[in-house]
């Protein structure tokens, strides 16, 4: 028996630095968007170069597994080279991969990190086998065994099972976490729905929210100052639509501004925790899935688990592969006690 099961991408990352990379801000009346860029048609030399494994199924497992849960995880790659690097990678990781799926046919997920000077990344991403993930690929019996589920975000034709999954778990009293994606979101909030009705966690980024609800976040002007809110009046209505069952805790974050949730009487809001910054993939993963952990371990305690979650994936941006940096929950409290000024928020 398993105490957490994870359902997610598996890709080969590399991670490419290049001190030439251009920050570039284009800014409108209600939104401001950033770009990275270089010269056209030039030969750029690279600062920094490496390798690692990655995508949400193996980052999320590699976590629970190192926060101390026996965890088995559910991720489909092809017979190739990467697919040997991924399995070489877990030799020293406790995680259970006999429930994966394989296809010889397919190419395993393939992708190409481009880190800026400020630790940013634009990823150019290779679903490969990720994206064609199945029903039959899914072994629902160890589903029914575990304590949780948590399901990262899922591409292309592999969202399809979403429902199914988190349906089943639900009606076996498996604890779901979700962890939207973009492809799954932009089926419209009437798909997105069934799956969240079904979820005791859900998990977005703000612009993933925004998208979700159809909300877009005002800036301020100069009658109405927003960000003097404890928590935009914006941010609220979105968590008032994506909250559609009695219990089910929704979490925004909202990369360097910090992370917000709502339990359906409390807003609550997180503060990063500060760190050195080398790269933010894998930031949100390391944050969701320590969220879910955490609230076992905190006793659903929803601030705390916030304040769990921004310090592992604080640990989590500290190195270029999303799962170096990653601390057990010894280490997260040690980081805590060293710090006793840092809190979260809560508002009613």
């Amino acid at each position: 028996m398993v105490d957490i099961v994870t359902i997610g991408s598996a890709t080969m990352d590399v991670f490419v630095e290049c001190d030439d990379a251009n920050i570039v801000s284009v800014s409108a009346k209600n939104k401001k968007s950033e770009f990275m860029s270089y010269s056209y048609g030039s030969k750029i030399e690279i600062s920094d170069f490496a390798s690692n494994v990655g995508g949400g199924g193996i980052n999320t497992a590699v976590n629970f597994s190192n926060l101390g849960f026996n965890t088995a995880a559910i991720f489909k790659i092809g017979d190739d080279i990467y697919s040997k690097g991924i399995f070489e990678s877990f030799k020293n990781k406790n995680v259970n991969l006999s429930y994966i799926a394989q296809d010889n046919k397919i190419s395993t997920g393939f992708s190409i990190i481009l880190v800026s000077f400020q630790g940013d990344r634009t990823v150019l991403a290779h679903r490969g086998a990720n994206a064609v993930i199945k029903k039959s690929d899914i072994n629902f019996d160890i589903i029914k065994e575990a304590k949780l589920l948590y399901i990262a975000p899922l591409n292309g034709e592999s969202t399809k099972i979403l429902d199914d999954i988190a349906s089943f778990a639900n009606a076996n009293d498996v604890f779901v976490c979700f962890n939207a994606g973009s492809t799954s979101i932009k089926k419209g909030f009437s798909y997105l729905k069934k799956i969240l009705e079904n979820a005791n966690i859900v998990v977005l980024n703000k612009e993933e929210a925004s998208l979700a609800t159809g909300i877009l976040v005002r800036p301020d002007t100069r009658d109405e100052k927003y960000s003097e809110n404890l928590i935009h009046p914006d941010i609220k209505s979105m968590f008032q639509k994506l909250k559609v069952r009695d219990y089910q805790i929704i979490v925004i974050t909202d990369g360097g501004c910090g992370a917000y949730a709502y339990d359906g009487k409390n807003y609550y809001y997180c503060p990063v925790f500060d760190g050195p910054v080398i790269s933010t993939l894998g930031a949100g993963d390391a944050f969701a899935s320590t969220f879910c952990a955490a609230l076992g371990k905190t006793g659903r305690d929803i601030g705390k688990s916030l304040m769990y979650a921004s310090v592992n994936s604080a640990g989590a941006v500290s190195q270029f592969s999303a799962t170096q940096g990653l601390l057990t929950f010894e280490q997260i409290e040690q980081k805590l006690k060293e710090n006793p000024c840092y809190t979260f928020l809560k508002e009613n």
